[in-house]
């Protein structure tokens, strides 16, 4: 069950355009065409689902404080935390490599369409978030780190691909002159950001509420008796009937 809500509040309450605009920069350049989206996003997805795993170990074993102890009991004061950011993006940097030489051999009309956005992702904020959001959120086990990365890419992919297909639409609507381009863009990306957050209900909600109902029956099956015993005794003196002439009375006083 973690896995699972895992995997679904990375795609969709999670999302790292929609929830912490991450990597709008491929976002909004290669959306325009399905294509091109398409190529870009599961290229994310690849780099999130092999750099997160690599960047969770290293945290975990060498990064951490103390954990360098599986060398000796020596090194178990050692803290290396401050190279998070240089090993972490060096890995990044070599999967990105890797990424770009299998397209360019396999796909060379994807690679030219692409163009400097495929080694941008080497610096795409979107990815190195990636790793900083599974260290930062503690993610305890290997497994979890491989889910939260391709969950976070696909994500990712979901909202370049959207954006792509409604771009490819819009272009022969009737756009007010002032909102074309990355006017309409921006709004569209609010409305998409909207309706993604609205899944936050289904998987965050409902377990407060249940616990709170659970003790209200009982309050609501309380006898009469008990609810006249807790009245304060002045307060029957005060129910009744008051007549017009005795709220004159009152006035003319």
């Amino acid at each position: 069950m973690e896995h699972v809500e895992l995997f679904f509040k990375s795609i969709f309450i999670d999302n790292m355009i929609f929830a912490t605009f991450l990597g709008m920069c491929s976002y909004l350049a290669v959306s325009k065409k399905v294509a091109t989206a398409v190529g870009l996003g599961a290229a994310v997805i690849f780099v999130l689902a092999v750099t997160v795993p690599i960047n969770w170990l290293l945290d975990q074993y060498i990064l951490r404080d103390g954990a360098l102890v599986w060398l000796g009991p020596e090194y178990a004061d050692y803290n290396l935390g401050f190279l998070s950011f240089i090993l972490f993006i060096a890995t990044i940097a070599t999967m990105v490599q890797l990424v770009e030489i299998v397209v360019e051999k396999f796909s060379p009309a994807l690679y030219n369409s692409l163009g400097i956005f495929l080694p941008l992702i080497a610096v795409n904020c979107a990815i190195l978030g990636g790793s900083l959001f599974m260290q930062s959120r503690e993610i305890p086990s290997l497994a979890l780190a491989f889910n939260y990365g391709i969950s976070s890419g696909i994500g990712w992919f979901l909202a370049i691909l959207a954006i792509a297909a409604i771009r490819e639409k819009i272009r022969y609507s009737n756009v007010p002159a002032p909102l074309r381009g990355l006017g309409i863009t921006f709004i569209i990306t609010g409305l998409m950001a909207i309706g993604f957050m609205s899944f936050g209900g289904m998987l965050t909600g409902g377990d407060e509420d249940t616990t709170s109902l659970e003790g209200r029956p009982e309050k609501i099956g309380e006898s009469t008796e008990q609810v006249e015993q807790e009245t304060p005794a002045n307060s029957k003196e005060i129910t009744g009937t008051v007549s017009i002439s005795d709220v004159s009375n009152l006035t003319k006083q």
